[in-house]
């Protein structure tokens, strides 16, 4: 046979970029496109590359394929047969097995599903355009399919196609308006309505029954068949496939609307036989029917249209190779696929194009057989509005195609609808699952949590890749029914216990609650209610639970100060004085403890002195810094003056004025900085009255006590009288070894037990009487005579526990209650009062509480003024704070399963010392 002469395969995009080069001869004549497309099975031969072999007659592509400069998108190949005038264009997609398996190496292994999806979605579209753009230059299409039955989801992707196509035809006129091309071409944007063949490939060689074993002869065992199996095959699949596509509505009686047409008096389905599992015999086959016709081909090669005549008459010329000897010798000879196809590609070179119109009236369809020149010019701006989109030009028709491709997702996306139907139907039982059993107004832990269970239910029902996107909307639905008008205030009380009030806010200083402001405007209110006596315990009163420290140890003992202990003598711990209109609080910087600061320990220089705590520290604030201490160095310059005019010391931080511009938000405790102050104090001393005003036979006659529970302990204090020269300084008395004497002894001392010339000495002692009173929410008191035992007094004589016990040990802080309710959680009662009977001895007793209202690392909690001297003959009663609080939060009260061996009052509360006597 004659060499042909063909161009190598290139790029369509690099072909349209080229020159045209043509022979002169060839220059005015027409050319076929011929687009071959569909999918690959998964053995190592590919299927389109071998059919474009067997058409042109020689090997250009290779059968097992290059895989370098290749990728996963879709792209098109085109092989130009100059001498045949056919253009063969190869598109190649992700529906082959190669570009497939390349697709999904590139996917990483911590994809999610739905972003994977979103992958094929994307390559799908890209395919669909490329098929669009194939539909609309080629004259013939080859369908290729690696299976005997045909794939019914090509019925679903040409109606997407023909959906697609008809809605971006005004902006493929807009760009090919200036092309030398007629106008019908122009108009239907296309140069005919291509023709669709399919050429599938069997799985397996059909056998022919032996005449004498079935009934497919109509009970003439004799009489052979007319058509080959193959053929009949074919045969039904032009019936199966015309059927489809005419139920669908792709193929209709005008062609001229239609994506493609098959033919109605032609073969539009061929079937590539299996391969001879045979392959010595196969080669010898095909030997000899080269051999053949080598010597019947005496006559002259035709070339162009021609040649397919010469084709015909050859093959149906009866040989030894052929099916027409033995037993089928009566049947028709079978085509092969170039000849299948040439049969088409001769209408179109012969300009006589396609008449596909059925019915009654059918209308011609346009055809027009152009030059390799102008279907460049007209392909290119095609290839740049559909595919390329690098045409500056055309940017905006392309913008807009892509836009219009979102029509593809309707009918190719299956499963994306599937999945919204099904999450969709999923998300009312969601919300269902959600509003179950909720109160109307509820905290975030209670959101979280029904959420969760919407979560449940609906994964339970919801699939697919929209499952993501509808569990989205599912919380933002769920949030909105929940902060419109549900959210429950989140502020939670000194005590751990929320407001009950939906989302509001505070009311400022001077403005009134307003209920119907969105979101109201009211006070934290926890529906928990409490029963407290005043500060000298002789007035109880209810309280509602408190929110801020000032309400909780200030304002409420305040109002009943006024009804009760108003005019009783006290001793005020020291506060805050501002010296400016709007003092500001002190910076949460400045009041981080030694332990919040940075691992390293390093700090900058203009913030150490904030952080420091040492007593020598010169710069702890503004009004410190800014010399308002000055009365503090007169004792100092005093002492020195007499020595002459030394530079006077500079004052330790206990001796200096606090702050007068930044002031405590806080409680005053051991990791706060030193000079400054509260603005109110959370601590209470009152003197209720001389110390004859305690009856120790009748204890305290105060409301709320429990029987027998109302009776100061004793404490027995010794008070040594000196003689002048033995006088000295203060010997502690509190209640130590050194303090009480040992058991049938006479004391140093005692009168009758001095020797002979020792000046006469005196011992006495005084009676002082402690009493740490607890109180619980329901207004129960009782004094505790050790940190586990109350004080139980049955006759008049009162207690009679010494107060040693409760003064050299750790109180608790909190007790359970001894009046526990009927509920499962237990009540506790919190140390409330300390009341000091100091008699009229010479005595000094110091008061130094000290409190540590949690586990470490819970700072201790101390008045404003650490150590206050109990002045001789009263009766005192310290308050302690109701709640205690940090800059940084309240410390709350212990948890049922919290020990509360870490809520404490430490030791050495009291301290009693001799004073010297007077003169």
């Amino acid at each position: 046979m004659k060499e042909v002469k063909m161009a190598p395969p290139v790029d369509l995009g690099a072909l349209l970029r080229a020159e045209p080069q043509e022979d002169a001869s060839h220059r005015e004549d027409g050319l076929c496109v011929v687009g071959v497309f569909g999918k690959s099975s998964t053995q190592t031969g590919p299927l389109k590359e071998a059919l474009i072999n067997t058409l042109a007659d020689k090997h250009i592509f290779s059968l097992f394929g290059s895989e370098e400069g290749d990728s996963s998108d879709s792209h098109v190949q085109a092989l130009y047969d100059q001498e045949n005038r056919v253009l063969y264009l190869l598109l190649s997609s992700v529906c082959d097995s190669r570009q497939l398996l390349r697709a999904c190496r590139s996917l990483s292994a911590g994809i999610s599903h739905a972003d994977a999806h979103d992958l094929w979605k994307g390559l799908d579209r890209q395919h669909c355009l490329h098929l669009l753009y194939m539909f609309s230059v080629c004259h013939v299409l080859l369908l290729v399919h690696p299976s005997q039955t045909f794939d019914v989801t090509y019925d679903r992707l040409f109606r997407a196609l023909d959906a697609l196509r008809q809605k971006v035809l005004p902006l493929i006129r807009a760009a090919i308006k200036d092309c030398a091309v007629s106008k019908e071409w122009k108009l239907n944007c296309r140069p005919c309505p291509p023709r669709l063949l399919f050429v599938f490939q069997m799985n397996a060689t059909l056998k022919v029954r032996v005449p004498g074993n079935g009934s497919d002869s109509g009970g003439n065992p004799e009489k052979p068949k007319k058509h080959s199996p193959r053929r009949r095959l074919q045969h039904a699949l032009e019936d199966q496939i015309y059927r489809i596509f005419r139920k669908s509505r792709v193929l209709t009686n005008q062609s001229s609307n239609c994506l493609f047409t098959v033919p109605a008096n032609q073969a539009f389905v061929y079937v590539i036989p299996a391969a001879d599992h045979d392959p010595v015999g196969a080669l010898l086959g095909q030997l000899r029917s080269n051999c053949i016709l080598s010597d019947q081909d005496s006559a002259p090669v035709l070339t162009g249209p021609r040649r397919y005549q010469q084709m015909r008459r050859s093959a149906r010329q009866p040989s030894g190779s052929r099916e027409s000897g033995g037993p089928m010798g009566g049947q028709l000879v079978d085509c092969s696929l170039k000849e299948f196809l040439w049969q088409h590609v001769e209408l179109v070179l012969t300009k006589k194009g396609f008449d596909d119109s059925v019915g009654r009236n059918p209308q011609p369809s346009h055809f027009e057989l152009p030059t390799f020149t102008k279907w460049v010019q007209l392909a290119s701006r095609l290839y740049q509005v559909l595919i390329s989109n690098t045409d500056e030009e055309l940017a905006e028709l392309a913008t807009k195609v892509q836009s219009q491709a979102k029509v593809l997702d309707g009918f190719l996306d299956a499963d994306t609808k599937f999945s919204e139907n099904r999450c969709q139907k999923a998300l009312p039982l969601a919300h269902s699952a959600y509003q179950s059993n909720l109160p109307h107004n509820y905290t975030t832990t209670v959101h979280k949590n029904q959420l969760a269970q919407a979560l449940r239910v609906y994964s339970q029902h919801a699939r697919g890749v929209a499952f993501q996107r509808y569990a989205v909307q599912l919380h933002e639905d769920c949030y909105k029914f929940w902060s419109n008008g549900h959210q429950l205030c989140e502020e939670r009380s000194l005590t751990d216990q929320h407001c009950v009030h939906k989302f509001h806010l505070l009311p400022q200083p001077g403005e009134k609650p307003d209920l119907d402001h969105n979101p109201p405007i009211m006070n934290h209110n926890s529906r928990g209610r409490s029963t407290s006596a005043c500060n000298c315990g002789r007035k109880q009163a209810p309280r509602d639970d408190p929110f801020d420290i000032q309400a909780a140890n200030h304002d409420f003992y305040q109002n009943l100060e006024e009804k009760c202990c108003g005019k009783l003598e006290r001793i005020d711990f020291p506060v805050f004085q501002p010296s400016t209109l709007d003092p500001a609080p002190a910076s949460d910087r400045a009041q981080r403890p030694p332990s919040e600061t940075s691992a390293d320990g390093e700090r900058p220089k203009e913030q150490s002195a904030a952080h420091s705590h040492t007593p020598g520290d010169a710069s702890l604030s503004l009004a410190l810094s800014l010399g308002q201490s000055t009365d503090s160095l007169g004792a100092y310059a005093d002492a020195d003056a007499a020595d002459g005019p030394v530079q006077p010391k500079r004052p330790s931080l206990v001796d200096r004025q606090p702050s007068t511009v930044e002031y405590l938000p806080g409680m005053t405790h051991s990791a706060c900085p030193k000079g400054l102050l509260p603005k109110f104090s959370s601590w209470s001393l009152l003197k209720l009255g001389p110390a004859k005003s305690y009856n120790c036979h009748t204890g305290l006659e105060q409301p709320g006590f429990l029987p027998g529970s109302s009776f100061l302990l004793p404490w027995d204090l010794v008070i040594r009288s000196r003689s002048e020269e033995d006088a000295g300084p203060a010997e502690p008395l509190d209640g130590g070894t050194a303090s009480w004497p040992a058991p049938n002894k006479n004391p140093v001392g005692k009168r009758g037990g001095a020797g002979p010339g020792r000046s006469r000495r005196r011992d006495d002692a005084a009676r002082a009487f402690v009493g740490f009173e607890y109180e619980d929410g329901r207004g129960r008191r009782f004094i505790s005579s050790g940190p586990d035992k109350i004080v139980k007094a049955l006759g008049p004589g009162g207690a009679k526990d010494p107060a040693s016990r409760v003064l050299n040990a750790d109180m608790p802080l909190y007790v359970p209650s001894p009046a526990q309710g009927r509920g499962l959680k237990p009540h506790f009662a919190q140390l409330a009062r300390l009341f000091v009977v100091v008699p009229d001895a010479p005595l000094e007793i110091t008061l130094n509480p000290q409190v540590q209202p949690g586990p470490p690392p819970c700072p201790i909690f101390h008045p404003e003024q650490t150590e206050v001297t109990l002045l001789n003959d009263g009766f005192w009663v310290l308050r302690f704070p109701y709640s205690y609080a940090t800059e940084r939060g309240p410390c709350f009260p212990p948890k049922e399963n919290h020990p509360l061996s870490h809520y404490k009052v430490l030791r050495g509360i009291l301290r009693a010392t001799t004073a010297n006597p007077p003169q």
